[in-house]
């Protein structure tokens, strides 16, 4: 395998090579269950779903560990506003969250631990951290001592010095740089008990303690989105390293969904709910439209961009079906084109992938309008395995491009595709009029027609 990934520590693309032959270990930031997804929540999650199929196509054993950060500030207060219980705030959006993640065709994480589960693990981190003088309790919080660990600031690239941990100046800490760890108890919020007092976690602790209870003292990836390089990830890093942990030997980051320019976040204001974006589209193109482009780009949203995925993904499915209806269910194919596995082994480069499954789906309509059955066949089943890679496969059983109708548009296609070829020999004839009246009497029926540089396509009509 050749495959290369950005790595974020170093600021290179550098050959991957698992710790262990044949298995990989990745540790993945999940949701703050704080309120409802939105499509900037659930980008992460397609991206690394992404990777983990391509690393498990490529043969490896992917062993993924989602977390669920559970008790957090922001989980705390918004649930004191909704006057509801913080534990019951949280399991709520966790279950939509779990449900954004399977509507748009996540493979469930190998386990998806919640961080009030692992409390023990946190505790015994930080007496580890306070071991070897890297940490200290005062007045019940115990944090960590940023000047104790030489290479701070490497991951994101900052001058010790210029380090704002944003949690402001108060407390009993010796300094300003120092983040905290373990944060004393406060009336009315829930605590665990500590050698230091009652109290909760903070959040960089949690993912440290998760990581590494389940994957080990050193493991593979560790990813995320690009607004946790800093404080979280560097925090997490530190920690790690100054316990004697390894920790992850590759860093990935995603880039956000912006509007407006702006990260898409609650606060601003500018949020799609997942719920609400897929009364409009379906859950293949809205996937279709968040793992097109690089993971490292950020992707700007509109409408109009949406939609072009939307029409991007119809033509694949499209086509698929027109095989299917005329000459039966397609196989995946065995072996991928080269330079998909080209694309995907440099850096994830999803955008030149999907550049060749659309090659595909041109070749295999001009297939199917020359009666190359042969030919039409093998395009078929070399799209079906390359968007099985992306989680994209129109045909995938359970996937997110099933249908509950599915019998019923087999038949629909069937009589369409009759029409279309009728169309076809008419346009061919130069019978335009012919052509034209076929396309028509599709179009009062509720069915578009689109010619184009892949062929006819149809699609029904959104009401």
């Amino acid at each position: 395998m050749s495959l290369r990934l950005l790595d974020s520590a170093t600021r290179e693309q550098r050959a991957f090579t698992p710790l262990r032959a044949g298995a990989v270990s990745m540790y993945v930031c999940g949701a703050t269950v704080q309120g409802l997804p939105h499509i900037g929540h659930v980008r992460s999650g397609l991206n690394y779903d992404v990777l983990r199929r391509w690393l498990a196509r490529s043969g490896y054993d992917v062993t993924l560990v989602r977390n669920v950060t559970d008790i957090d500030d922001k989980i705390l207060r918004k649930a004191q506003a909704a006057g509801r219980p913080w534990w019951e705030w949280a399991a709520t959006h966790e279950r939509a969250f779990t449900a954004a993640y399977d509507a748009l065709g996540c493979l469930p994480p190998s386990v998806e631990p919640r961080a009030t589960g692992h409390i023990t693990q946190m505790v015994e981190l930080v007496e580890r951290l306070i071991e070897r003088g890297h940490a200290y309790a005062a007045g019940g919080d115990v944090y960590f001592a940023v000047r104790t660990l030489p290479d701070y600031g490497a991951l994101s690239g900052q001058r010790v010095d210029d380090v704002h941990q944003g949690e402001g100046e108060g407390g009993a800490k010796r300094d300003a740089l120092d983040f905290t760890l373990w944060k004393a108890a406060k009336p009315g919020e829930p605590s665990w008990p500590t050698p230091w007092g009652n109290g909760r976690p903070g959040w960089h602790l949690e993912c440290s303690a998760m990581a590494t209870a389940y994957l080990g003292p050193e493991f593979d990836i560790h990813g995320g989105g690009l607004d946790l390089v800093f404080p979280h990830h560097e925090n997490e890093r530190a920690q790690s390293h100054a316990a004697g942990d390894g920790f992850a030997r590759f860093w990935l980051h995603n880039a956000w969904v912006t509007m407006g320019g702006e990260k898409m976040s609650k606060s601003l204001g500018n949020t799609l709910a997942i719920e609400n974006l897929l009364e409009r589209v379906r859950p293949a193109e809205l996937r279709y439209y968040l793992v097109g482009p690089h993971y490292r780009s950020a992707i700007e949203y509109s409408d109009a961009a949406l939609d072009e995925a939307v029409a991007a993904y119809r033509r694949i499915e499209s086509f698929v079906h027109r095989v299917r209806e005329r000459h039966g269910l397609p196989e995946v194919a065995a072996e991928l084109p080269g330079a998909f596995t080209a694309a995907l082994d440099d850096d994830l480069g999803t955008p030149l992938a999907l550049g060749t499954v659309h090659t595909l789906v041109r070749e295999g309509n001009t297939a199917l309008d020359a009666g190359d059955v042969t030919g039409a066949l093998r395009a078929a089943s070399a799209v079906r395995a390359t968007t099985e890679v992306l989680g994209l496969d129109p045909l995938a059983a359970g996937g997110v491009a099933e249908e509950s109708g599915d019998a019923a548009r087999q038949a629909l296609g069937t009589l369409v595709e009759t029409m279309l070829e009728r169309r076809r020999a008419a346009r061919a004839e130069r019978d335009f009029a012919t052509a034209d009246r076929l396309r028509d009497e599709l179009l009062a029926a509720g069915i578009a027609v689109e010619d184009g540089a892949d062929g006819s396509t149809w699609t029904l009509k959104d009401n």
